[in-house]
Order: C-alpha cells, then structure tokens, then sequence
C-alpha cells in the first residue's frame, strides 16, 4: 500500500513540474521578489471624495462668513481659512445675489417681515428695498417661508443664531456663492 501511494505522489509531482513547464509565461510562476500577507497595499488611484462640509474654495481668504444659496449652509471662517462652525439655514424667498458683502445692521430681537418673533438679526443685503439677514426665530422655528413674500430673512437654529451674533458685528465680510 505504501508503494502505491508513493507512486501516486511522485506520479502528481512529474504532472505538475510538466504543466508548470509547458505553461505560457502570463501564468508561469518566475523567481522574483516575494510578497508576504504584510505586505502594505498599493495605494488606491481613487481620488479622496470632497468633504460636503468644508469651506466652498471660491469663497475668499480671511475671516468671513460664507452663505451658500443651493447648500443652504453657512461657516464661520476665522482668519487662518478654518471653519470654526457650519450649519444649516432656511433661505427667504428673496435671495442676495452672490458677492461679497459687509454687514450693515444688528438688531437684538424684532418682530420679522413675516410676523414671528426673531433675534440676533444680521443683516448685510438689499434686494429690490428688502433688507436680507441671517436671524433666529425666538420660537426655535424654521419652517419655509411663503415663496410669494418679499421677505429677506435667512433663519437659523437659535444656537446658530448666537453663534452668528458673537462672529458677525457691523463691517464683518459676508460672501454669498451660488
């Protein structure tokens, strides 16, 4: 039984030294550097995805707050370019035009165009003698406005809003980008 078996083995071995022989060079193994299962992975040609949260790039240096129309968010940006805050805004329906604009006016809290309580009014536009700005609803709401009002309130979170209002006085760069 054992001659058998060595017989079979050395029958297998003569087999796969013939078919390794005879194989053509794309699949024949070659001597060559080894690789071992710790071998690091080449990197990826994948390009790193855009992080949805990072600053728009056409939107300026230095300190400045960015409002972006179609994200509907909003950074703070200190003077080394870093966003120190983003978060989301309900737009008006009265929209600034992108640019860069300075802030005008402050109010503590007001009664809005639309008839809701608000604080921490910053505004820095004027479209067709409607005044644009970034509040809070007192109430903490925000819902979207009537589309057919001629209002220019862009409203935030009430911890936004405070934020807004500590970052954004009077003279402080805003930059609007489509």
């Amino acid at each position: 039984m054992a001659g058998l078996t060595a017989a079979a083995v050395a029958a297998v071995a003569f087999l796969a030294y013939q078919a390794s022989a005879n194989a053509p060079g794309s699949v024949a193994s070659s001597p060559g550097p080894k690789t071992s299962a710790t071998a690091p992975a080449k990197p990826s040609a994948k390009p790193k995805p855009a992080d949805p949260l990072a600053v728009p790039a056409a939107s300026g240096k230095g300190e400045r707050v960015v409002y972006a129309l179609k994200d509907r968010r909003v950074w703070l940006v200190n003077e080394d370019n870093e966003s120190i805050r983003t978060f989301t805004v309900m737009p008006s329906p009265v929209s600034p035009p992108p640019g860069v604009h300075r802030v005008t006016s402050r109010s503590g809290t007001v009664q809005g165009s639309d008839g809701v309580p608000i604080e921490h009014v910053v505004r820095f536009a004027n479209v067709d003698e409607v005044a644009i700005g970034f509040s809070a609803a007192q109430d903490g709401s925000m819902a979207s406005p009537d589309p057919t009002s001629k209002t220019g309130g862009v409203r935030m979170k009430r911890a936004d809003g405070n934020a807004m209002w500590t970052f954004a006085t009077v003279g402080a760069k805003v930059v609007v980008v489509p």
